[in-house]
């Protein structure tokens, strides 16, 4: 298999560059390294240094490439900063990924792409919340991820095409980038491995639903081959869990008692989340295995060893 990973030198899109090359697939990655890291790639990997709002760029890379599925993991990813910057968060997750729409269909790939299930449904929704939910998000982030969404089934209809979009959980795990909404599990790991107290914001009791990241990957590859007609499927574990629960599995891993400060709550953020994941059970055969306690042990070891 042909494979172009955008994002690849990122958290998930790193993970995933490694299980794909691993089973020999042929891969090409796009990045633009504002938060990726090169030395994620592997030689054999041609690595792309581009924007994906760059279209004329992302059109040539995809043409020569001809890639017969596209991993779409590149994106801006804080819940924060799209509040403060909501055209570069539209231009980065709407336009951007429009152009990759484009230039896919010249070649006839098809896009599996991260989308959020976190920041999508806001609060008041029945939980674990299902994909026939309508988003009531917080923030501009979300809103960004559902054009995009609906820009890829629009596709579907239009064109036959065959897009998917993940909705994931709060990913989790080594690599993770501290900017994420589940950046906290980076961040808290850090600072308490350092001796060092985090901060909470708000009363810590918000939950969200983590997912550890060989699951997400696990997701990915069994969507690569998936011929339903779902055009969106949740990808979480169905379990919320609080920022003060995170805290005690970080401190249980570290085998440290660590107590947090509290500071106020931030704008764009929700209090409680969790995916319902069966239609991902049912269409792809997947479902999340690490449970939160093994996944930051996992996390935190890999960090500190």
């Amino acid at each position: 298999m042909r494979a172009l990973i955008t994002g690849g030198a990122g958290f998930i899109g790193s993970h995933l560059l490694d299980r794909l090359v691993a089973d020999g697939h042929q891969v090409s990655v796009i990045d633009n390294l504002s938060s990726g890291d090169k030395s994620r790639i592997p030689d054999t990997v041609t690595l792309h240094v581009v924007d994906i709002r760059d279209a004329a760029a992302v059109t040539d890379i995809v043409t020569a490439e001809k890639p017969s599925v596209i991993y779409h993991l590149a994106a801006q990813i804080s819940v924060r900063h799209s509040v403060t910057e909501p055209r570069f968060d539209a231009e980065t997750n709407v336009l951007g990924t429009l152009n990759l729409i484009e230039a896919a269909r010249a070649v006839s790939a098809r896009i599996i792409m991260a989308s959020t299930g976190g920041a999508m449904y806001g609060d008041g929704v029945p939980m674990p919340t299902p994909e026939t939910q309508l988003p009531k998000t917080q923030a501009p982030y979300g809103i960004s991820k559902y054009c995009a969404e609906q820009y890829l089934s629009l596709n579907n209809r239009l064109y036959g095409a065959n897009h998917l979009s993940l909705r994931l959980g709060n990913a989790y795990g080594p690599r993770q980038d501290p900017h994420g909404e589940a950046g906290v599990v980076a961040i808290f790991c850090g600072l308490i491995a350092r001796g060092q107290t985090p901060t909470i914001f708000g009363d810590g009791t918000q939950t969200r639903d983590y997912v550890y990241v060989a699951d997400v990957v696990q997701a990915f590859l069994a969507a690569t081959t998936y011929t339903g007609t779902e055009s969106v499927l949740n990808i979480g574990t169905g379990k919320g869990t609080s920022v003060l629960e995170l805290l005690d599995a970080v401190n249980q891993a570290a085998g440290t008692t660590i107590i947090a400060n509290h500071a106020p709550a931030r704008a764009g953020e929700w209090k409680h989340g969790a995916l319902d994941s069966a239609l991902a059970t049912k269409e792809l055969g997947w479902s999340a295995s690490t449970t939160i306690t093994d996944g930051i042990r996992h996390t935190y070891e890999q960090l500190t060893a």
